[in-house]
């Protein structure tokens, strides 16, 4: 863990790396007011910390573009993430937590651990490489690669897909998610889209689902291997 960095310098860290992948855009640049909303704090507390982590050189800051992560900076996000992740998963495998309630949980255990204890946590949850929610689990070093997945919102008819990730944390979504059954590894059919973002209509193994097009914009997927 990096000693120069406080709590709320890696918080905002992450939160600056999650605005970004989530969002789909490829230059890495994220809104000082999506980063605002996101934290729940002011625009002039926002300016203040950007200015701190600028001047560390973790991050970048265009005027009319918005902010980016610096390779430092990036590396310091992922290596917070990773505490993050390995939390979730502890708290779902180990303590029996539905994958639902464990994201603000999470986030209060990470800032608190040591490498040594989370190195002890991933073992006793099984050596998972992912998250509950299918987020990839960064190296101690501070490295991951970018899944390679697409919006379900944008897949084509006839399409089979593998479900890989979410774009939502919030615990209801979660839990009509999981309902339907679709959760990080399964595998689907597109049968059917409705014009004008209309209903999609899927086949989940033997079952068949029909959801909006907002749920299936918080859903990520890959092609079937193969």
């Amino acid at each position: 863990m990096n000693d120069d960095l406080s709590a709320t310098m890696r918080d905002y860290l992450s939160e600056i790396y999650r605005l970004y992948d989530r969002s789909d855009l490829k230059d890495g640049f994220v809104s000082t007011s999506a980063l605002a909303d996101v934290l729940d704090v002011s625009a002039p507390a926002v300016n203040r910390m950007i200015t701190r982590l600028k001047e560390t050189g973790f991050l970048v800051h265009e005027p009319y573009q918005g902010i980016r992560l610096t390779e430092l900076g990036e590396r310091e996000a992922l290596k917070e993430l990773r505490r993050h992740r390995i939390a979730e998963v502890f708290l779902v495998n180990v303590m029996g937590f539905g994958w639902h309630e464990v994201y603000d949980e999470a986030l209060r255990m990470a800032g608190a651990l040591s490498e040594l204890i989370a190195a002890r946590m991933v073992e006793m949850a099984g050596n998972s490489t992912h998250c509950p929610h299918g987020e990839p689990i960064p190296t101690v070093q501070g490295e991951m690669s970018r899944p390679d997945d697409t919006l379900l919102s944008q897949a084509q008819e006839g399409a089979e897909l593998v479900i890989t990730r979410f774009r939502t944390r919030e615990a209801d979504r979660l839990e009509y998610i999981a309902a339907l059954d679709l959760m990080p590894g399964k595998r689907l059919q597109v049968l059917h889209i409705a014009p004008f973002d209309g209903p999609m209509q899927l086949k989940v193994g033997k079952e068949y689902r029909i959801i909006g097009h907002n749920l299936a914009a918080l859903i990520r997927v890959r092609p079937v291997e193969g």
